[in-house]
């Protein structure tokens, strides 16, 4: 899953348009991916952690949940508007922020773990290690994973790209191998690895969470306008009635990897 298997064409995206859906619907890892972390010594309660790319804030609003002292930041403002809600509903003291993995406005060292989850491939990554290891406590890891459906064994999951790739050709991922590095390559110059794991894990959906699941891809959700999103979604009902048990789940491959800058 190196950065370089997922091409970037440089379009803008509107990700504020899938707030919504990304918040209601994305699954962010399922909890035993935390169970896993704290394995490593990884969001035990008292960290400080900094989730970068946030999104909504699964994952800062899941550490606070585990009595980390969670941060989050993200560089649009409607997913920061989506996790602070949710933190305010809850009553989790979450700092989230508008800011971006490059330049996260955080004073040095102020975290123990920084955390990024299926959102390596939007960042600088030379810059944003060396901010990492500004922000990062000595002895400080980061964590860089990965959620992703697999195509390849799934034929729900094969139709539900092959229709996203009929309204955009940019989707990152598709068709993936399902083939986990021990080490990312980019990290081989800027990063000490201090341990990974990969597993699989089959996630429950509904057709309608299944839905909102896919118009949350960047693909659709982010790209296009509103109407080509409503068709999109109709398309998918169909498709889901015809192919899907409602409810019915999806086989995830979750991996992870903990480096330290170097």
């Amino acid at each position: 899953m190196d950065r370089g298997n997922v091409p970037e064409t440089g379009k803008r995206l509107n990700w504020a348009s899938a707030a919504r859906d990304y918040a209601d619907y994305r699954p962010g890892p399922p909890l035993s991916f935390y169970r896993h972390l704290e394995a490593l010594g990884i969001g035990l309660p008292g960290q400080r952690t900094l989730d970068l790319g946030t999104g909504p804030g699964q994952l800062a609003l899941q550490f606070a949940r585990q009595r980390c002292h969670a941060a989050g930041i993200d560089p649009d403002p409607g997913q920061i508007a989506e996790g602070q809600a949710t933190a305010r509903r809850e009553g989790l003291p979450v700092d989230f922020r508008v800011a971006s993995a490059e330049q996260t406005t955080h004073p040095d060292g102020a975290f123990d773990t920084l955390t990024a989850n299926h959102c390596w491939w939007y960042f600088d990554v030379p810059r944003v290690v060396a901010e990492a290891k500004r922000v990062l406590t000595p002895g400080g890891v980061m964590v860089v994973s990965f959620l992703a459906w697999l195509a390849r064994m799934d034929p729900v999951v094969k139709a539900t790209e092959e229709l996203i790739l009929r309204y955009n050709a940019d989707l990152p991922m598709a068709n993936w191998s399902g083939e986990v590095p021990s080490q990312p390559g980019w990290a081989n110059t800027l990063c000490t690895q201090r341990g990974m794991f990969w597993y699989d894990e089959a996630l429950p959906f509904s057709h309608e969470s299944w839905r909102g699941r896919a118009r949350s891809n960047r693909a659709i959700g982010a790209s296009l306008s509103a109407e080509q999103v409503r068709r999109f979604d109709g398309e998918l009902a169909d498709l889901l009635r015809q192919m899907a048990p409602d409810p019915f789940t999806v086989q995830h491959r979750i991996s992870a990897f903990v480096l330290a800058p170097k």
